[in-house]
């Protein structure tokens, strides 16, 4: 069995394939993992200015109801890294500061470049499945 995983690369979204004869827990997480990078900086755009709690709460609001902070934190912490969002720790009103997230214009243009991938990644899967839909 081959499958896909969209992965970040050198400032690109690429398209790895390999070769497995099960779609393994550990796979799935991988191929998540890239997904979730987009969405969250799809989130942190929509919402100007952000922090991890009310990411992972917006996730889970659209079905990804396995996302846990110990998945988004790395994340976040990932795209801050890659300089695709910036971060300032502001006074909360219930509590210690918290750390808000914003997206930079690298995130801008690393989203453009994985809502392209993704639509093409979408529209292959689609057509598999609707060509083959009951054959």
């Amino acid at each position: 069995m081959y499958y896909i995983v969209p992965t970040f690369y050198k400032n690109y979204y690429v398209i790895q394939s390999r070769r497995r004869d099960r779609f393994t827990m550990q796979d799935k997480s991988q191929l998540l993992k890239g997904v979730l990078e987009g969405c969250i900086l799809k989130i942190v755009k929509h919402k100007k200015e952000t922090y991890g709690y009310e990411v992972v709460t917006e996730l889970r609001t659209f079905g990804f109801g396995q996302c846990t902070e110990g998945t988004v934190y790395p994340l976040l912490t990932r795209l801050e890294k890659r300089k695709s969002l910036a971060s300032q720790k502001k006074e909360s009103p219930l509590g210690p500061q918290r750390k808000y997230y914003s997206l930079t214009e690298e995130g801008e243009q690393e989203l453009e470049e994985f809502t392209r991938i993704w639509g093409e990644f979408k529209g292959f899967v689609d057509g598999i499945f609707k060509y083959y839909e009951g054959k």
